[in-house]
């Protein structure tokens, strides 16, 4: 790093080290091409399914693997590896996810696709680890989040539109996962600006603060959250079937939702020091219980849109709030680490669980566990504060 660079960074801002913005910014848009399917994968999906490629089953079964193998691919990086030759790490990493992508484009079978998006989750995890590694080390780490999840929507809205609208019609889902593909070849230039080595964050002594009381409350409340989330996205096309809202119009609310999540991400960046986690995590918890209940209880059009929406903005909106929460519960940000793979778990074991309620074409259930899991997280950062006032007792 040249004493110009140095300049540009205030070291007051960092833990440790002492990246520039063009550092930071390379390591969260490594992190954001780790999570782009996030928001593709209603796109690429549905068109796996329709071009028949996939079952319904075998389509959820994709979904689930690889959602799954971020989650771990997330953990295993930040948990178990150091923090040394990130660049050479990131291009490893993103030339393993465009090799899987590549794959997807031309498997011939269910089989071969749920190998090749669980290959892709393990890279993708790795590439959200580069980011939350820089992430951990900053004093502002909420306000650095924010930035994370509003940069990965906005590339997510942009490639969504992109896809939908000109690949996947010209070129079938194979050209989509190409579009991917190419997209990890060219941030390979971006890899090489990413900080060498990250700073030490000592980790190896702490690990075992994240089987705290208050650590596990936190996590779990994230999790909570998430498949609460995670549950309604799924189903929500045939939530809406069931009370007559048309496939197109869920498209529509789709491509809404991805668009309130960015305002969502970039209100909490703006917001996020001005209001106490707990107040923000509560407050969004019973947003989304209420509009769990609103999905559930047949609404019309107007009422489905309203409820789809407030659930797009509120969550990025609390993820900054999130990552407050987990450096409270485990001060040398260890439990931070694993916030990811929290939320992916989440995302992941909701629509499952919520499978599991569903009575032949009656939906209602999936907002109904959808509410229960948003009151868990509430009820676990309830649980969270007690355990951390007995902590400090103690």
């Amino acid at each position: 790093m040249t004493s110009t660079e140095s300049a540009v960074a205030d070291s007051g801002d960092w833990l440790v080290g002492n990246p520039t913005r063009l550092q930071l910014a390379s390591a969260l848009w490594v992190g954001s091409v780790g999570l782009l399917i996030l928001g593709l994968q209603p796109v690429l999906l549905g068109a796996l399914y329709t071009e028949g490629h996939v079952r319904g089953d075998e389509l959820a079964l994709v979904a689930t693997a690889e959602m799954i193998a971020i989650a771990i691919g997330s953990a295993v990086l930040a948990m178990l590896l150091s923090a040394r030759n990130m660049r050479g790490k990131s291009a490893v990493l993103l030339i393993l996810l465009a090799v899987a992508n590549l794959w997807t484009a031309y498997a011939t079978s269910a089989n071969m696709l749920m190998a090749a998006r669980a290959l892709a989750g393990l890279a993708e995890g790795g590439l959200v680890a580069v980011a939350t590694e820089l992430i951990a080390r900053s004093r502002r780490a909420e306000r650095i989040g924010g930035y994370f999840v509003t940069m990965q929507t906005l590339a997510q809205c942009v490639l969504a539109l992109l896809l939908a609208l000109y690949v996947i019609p010209a070129a079938g889902s194979a050209g989509g996962f190409i579009v991917l593909a190419i997209v990890c070849f060219a941030s390979l230039a971006v890899a090489f600006i990413v900080p060498g080595d990250y700073a030490h964050l000592p980790k190896e002594e702490n690990l075992a603060n994240v089987l705290t009381a208050p650590s596990i409350t936190a996590l779990l409340s994230v999790f909570c959250y998430f498949m609460f989330f995670g549950a309604v996205w799924a189903f929500l096309e045939p939530i809406g079937g069931q009370f007559g809202i048309d496939g197109r119009t869920i498209g529509l609310i789709v491509s809404a939702s991805l668009a309130v999540q960015v305002l969502g991400a970039t209100t909490a960046t703006v917001f996020e020091a001005r209001i106490d986690y707990r107040v923000a995590i509560t407050g969004i918890g019973i947003v989304a219980l209420i509009s769990s209940l609103v999905l559930a209880s047949g609404p019309g059009i107007t009422a489905f849109w309203a409820a789809a929406l407030v659930m797009g903005f509120i969550l990025l909106f609390v993820v900054p709030y999130q990552i407050r929460l987990a450096i409270t519960a485990d001060e040398t940000r260890t439990a931070v680490l694993l916030v990811p793979a929290a939320q992916l778990f989440g995302l992941a074991i909701g629509p499952v669980a919520a499978s599991l309620l569903i009575d032949g074409k009656d939906f209602r259930p999936v907002p109904e566990f959808a509410a229960a899991s948003a009151a868990a997280s509430v009820a676990l950062l309830g649980l969270f504060i007690l355990a951390s006032r007995r902590r400090a007792i103690a």
